[in-house]
């Protein structure tokens, strides 16, 4: 499914990028290397995908992983450097947004982790920070 955005200078798809179009794009931002094999394994098994492509070119993307019922992830909501402050982070993130609403059901907790500095784009979506008074520290490890 594809459909334009942006007045037609981008074209939104939901589908998984190539493994090395995910690569080279979490190159972009610093995100380190990773292997191929567990960069496919990965995106093969996630519940939803939003890419972003300018002339052919991965720009952005975004996905959801988790159990599809009671656990959803937000996961790799990414936009390459260069086409920053356009408002494709928050393409991205509404897609993401109108599948959860469709989905998600009551009793339902979606996560993610956000870069530093990112927290209130986050929080515009409604999502709240860890720790406060109710919730400790959000907490992962890196294998």
């Amino acid at each position: 499914m594809e459909r334009q955005v942006l007045a037609e200078k981008y074209c939104l798809k939901l589908e998984n990028p190539t493994v090395q179009d995910f690569l080279l794009l979490r190159s972009k931002i610093g995100w380190g290397e990773l292997d191929a094999n567990l960069a496919e394994m990965s995106l093969n098994n996630g519940l939803f995908q939003v890419t972003i492509y300018h002339d052919g070119q991965l720009i952005g993307m975004g996905r959801v992983v988790g159990d599809g019922a009671m656990y959803f992830y937000i996961q790799d909501v990414i936009v390459d450097p260069s086409y920053q402050k356009q408002g494709l982070g928050t393409v991205l993130m509404d897609t993401i947004e109108g599948y959860l609403r469709y989905t998600a059901r009551k009793g339902s907790t979606i996560g993610l982790l956000a870069a530093a500095g990112r927290e209130s784009f986050y929080a515009r979506y409604g999502y709240i920070q860890r720790p406060n008074q109710t919730m400790g520290h959000g907490m992962c490890r890196f294998v």
